[in-house]
């Protein structure tokens, strides 16, 4: 029996096939013949990994011929034997190492691997000494040399990921631990595979992404939704084959089943939800955000016509990734609609069966993506009922608070922080009493105990700077929806970051460019240029995000979830404020370190945990008095349909796993890549120093906001006036000329 009814998946675009279907399951064969994939015992234990029968009922070349419909005979060929070679690999993994939990087996076998892969024609790769070896060095052969450099060094790092993070899962499997859903989906994007299939799209459609936007959010984020869908689609299709017969436990519908403590039904719907939530950010993004991203950095019509192609891959191998997954003998799919085609007249008919018809109507079509743009702003909800929190870290308070509260404050009145905005008579984004309510100075001296009064000034000043420049951003823009002067601003404040010693070629014209231009300068002078460029980056990856959200705040769109949390420590500066500790811990600490994935886990789970303390806390500020829609609790409440204490308590569950997550890395990862990249002692301790202090910041973020009176009722209730008056301004027909005037400030400048 199969453990949960498949749901209704929306698929937006048809499936087609391909017509070289037969060719190409002819020549796949003969090639898993050749590199020993078939027919070759030199890997089994008492019987081959795949025979003919398994082959033939897996059916690589149709699952080729319905994700890559228009290759060419030849392309179908290499791209089908590159299928036949990934699934493959991951079941002889399964075999040779994950049942017999060979973890240093596994370390040495997957190690070799990448040599397999050069990234320039000279280099010679070792001799293969197995049929996965064998066949990645004959495809890379066939594969690589006919791209870009770009592409081959994006190509060898989705590989890379997706044989290396099997580490991951072979881990877990160990200790028979199942992730939490944010972990979850950020290492199943890498051990799955799908980020490697998007780079294969390229090849297989003979476009390349241009290099200069590859790496840009918008770009970014199609490949991450695109990956996302097929691997939520796959773990619907394959939990009856992981989960019950392989022992797995990396599989979504597992995770929120034990996470949320829901039946598998109710888990399997929330997957198939969540699989939709994300092909609704892929069309939005498609939609919304690729025009500006074209005219910005001015490509050609070939560039632009590449990249809608590259777009119309990504839609043919979801659909027909779906319509595959539906006939293949791998999964689990029976009851499943195996048409090319949503049954929108389909499903039971007869009496009482209209609301299960209404309702698979509904994910058809994707209807579902409507109550993302249903908020009401504005609304009345009242203080939160604060939960208790897990904190099993300490911090203490720095001696010298008192002289970075003065010195902080005197820097904000020099900048022009507390002054009232030019234009806008008794209007504020700051006055004395709004700076000391915040008490930022009090958040540097709990994040950083132990930082020496110079320390705690630069660190308090970059706290008053950020915060100011996060309350600024939204007053001038989010409520006259003015995308265009919000990304001159941002564009901007880049000057104010020189990477040299040179002086910013532009001239303050507010507050918050005052600040930077003031603080960078103070800070960035004794970093080497790495240094400086990785804390430039921190500060531009923030105030960028504040774009993206103002971006949802003109559609009235409530984010995707994993949109949300993936862009939550951006907003949140988390990076910026990390950067900080970075550089106290010294320059002899390789950036690799940091680069690699114990850090970065362990970094996003302290980040995850100091964002969602700070929704928590400002949920009524934002929401009741700011019109907000980014804020965790309320992406909860409109993806689960449920209450404020139903949501906050769920935010705090996600809050305790990834603290644990935290813990968790630092007791069983850390110890490893330290072996594994052959630490000193002295390093060793400091990146341990490093860690302490990233359990300060948790912990002093904390202790932060139960302390402030920023987010309390009584606070934002007298502020409340105030806040109307700069919200609204003049109004009336003529006067938008004097709204857009009070914005460009005394100078008349554009921000």
């Amino acid at each position: 029996m199969q453990p949960f009814e498949l749901p209704e998946f929306y698929t937006p675009w048809p499936a087609r096939l391909n017509p070289n279907l037969e060719a190409a399951r002819s020549h796949s064969k003969a090639w898993a013949y050749e590199m020993g994939i078939l027919g070759s015992e030199e890997e089994a234990q008492d019987e081959p990994i795949w025979d003919e029968r398994t082959f033939d009922a897996h059916d690589y070349a149709l699952l080729c011929s319905y994700t890559h419909p228009d290759a060419p005979g030849a392309e179908l060929d290499l791209v089908t034997d590159w299928y036949v070679w990934v699934f493959f690999f991951d079941d002889h993994f399964l075999e040779i190492y994950k049942r017999t939990q060979d973890m240093a087996g596994a370390k040495e076998y997957l190690g070799r691997l990448p040599a397999f892969m050069p990234i320039y024609p000279t280099e010679t790769p070792p001799v293969p000494t197995n049929p996965v070896e064998r066949g990645l060095a004959d495809l890379w052969s066939r594969t690589a040399f006919t791209k870009s450099v770009e592409w081959r060094r994006r190509f060898f790092e989705s590989t890379k990921n997706l044989l290396e993070e099997s580490l991951w899962e072979l881990a877990n499997i160990n200790q028979n631990r199942i992730a939490n859903p944010i972990e979850y989906i950020e290492m199943r994007r890498k051990v799955g595979g799908a980020p490697w299939s998007a780079d294969l799209v390229e090849h297989a459609v003979f476009v390349e992404v241009p290099a200069e936007i590859a790496a840009t959010r918008p770009m970014r984020v199609l490949k991450d939704t695109f990956a996302d869908g097929v691997h939520l689609r796959n773990d619907l299709f394959s939990y009856q084959r992981e989960v019950e017969d392989e022992g797995e436990n990396a599989n979504c519908v597992l995770v929120l089943e034990r996470f949320l403590n829901v039946s598998t039904q109710e888990a399997a719907n929330l997957t198939n939800e969540l699989l939709s939530s994300r092909l609704y950010q892929f069309d939005n993004t498609a939609v919304t955000e690729l025009p500006s991203l074209f005219e910005e950095y001015g490509l050609d019509p070939v560039e632009r016509v590449n990249v809608l192609l590259y777009i119309k891959g990504l839609q043919d191998w979801q659909s027909g990734g779906h319509e595959w997954h539906m006939r293949s003998s791998r999964y689990m799919n029976k009851g499943g609609d195996n048409s090319s085609t949503p049954t929108i007249l389909g499903g039971p008919k007869g009496l009482g069966t209209s609301a299960a018809r209404i309702e698979s109507l509904s994910a058809a079509l994707g209807l579902g993506r409507f109550k993302s743009f249903t908020h009401v702003p504005y609304q009345a909800v009242g203080p939160v009922k604060l939960p208790k929190f897990y904190m099993p870290f300490s911090t203490t308070l720095n001696p010298h608070l008192d002289a970075a509260r003065k010195h902080s404050k005197e820097w904000a009145r020099q900048v022009g922080m507390l002054e009232s905005i030019p234009g806008i008579p008794d209007a504020f984004i700051w006055n004395d009493h709004k700076f000391d309510v915040a008490d930022v100075a009090l958040c540097g001296a709990l994040i950083h105990p132990n930082a020496s009064a110079d320390e705690l000034n630069l660190t308090a000043c970059w706290l008053v700077w950020g915060t100011y420049a996060d309350d600024y951003f939204p007053a001038l823009y989010g409520n006259s929806r003015n995308m265009a002067g919000a990304k001159v601003f941002n564009a901007r404040l880049s000057a104010f970051m020189p990477l040299d010693d040179s002086t910013p070629p532009a001239i303050p014209t507010n507050p918050v460019e005052r600040g930077l231009a003031d603080i960078w300068s103070r800070t960035a002078g004794p970093m080497s240029l790495t240094a400086r460029t990785e804390f430039r980056r921190a500060i531009q990856d923030m105030t960028d995000s504040w774009v993206w959200e103002l971006a949802n705040q003109i559609q009235n769109r409530i984010p995707d979830p994993i949109d949300y949390v993936e862009m939550r420590r951006q907003t949140f500066g988390s990076d910026l404020t990390m950067s900080l500790s970075r550089l106290s811990q010294g320059g002899e600490i390789p950036m690799d370190i940091y680069y690699s994935r114990p850090m970065r886990s362990l970094e996003n789970s302290a980040a995850d945990f100091a964002c969602f303390t700070n929704d928590v806390f400002s949920y009524q500020k934002e929401i009741e008095f700011e019109g907000e829609i980014h804020n965790v609790v309320l992406v909860v409440q409109n993806f689960l349909n449920c209450n404020i204490p139903q949501a906050v308590e769920i935010v705090n569950n996600l809050m305790t796993a990834r603290a644990q997550q935290f813990q968790h890395i630092v007791a069983t990862e850390l110890p490893a890549l330290f072996d594994d990249f052959d630490l000193d002692e002295s390093t060793r301790e400091k990146l341990l120093g490093y860690v302490e202090k990233l359990e300060q910041w948790m912990s002093g973020v904390l202790r932060w906001h139960i302390t402030v009176d920023r987010y309390k009722e009584f606070e934002l209730r007298n502020n409340s006036a105030a806040g109307r008056r700069l919200l609204n301004g003049p109004t009336g027909l003529g006067t938008s000329a004097a709204r857009i005037g009070s914005l460009l400030g005394a100078r008349g400048s554009a921000l």
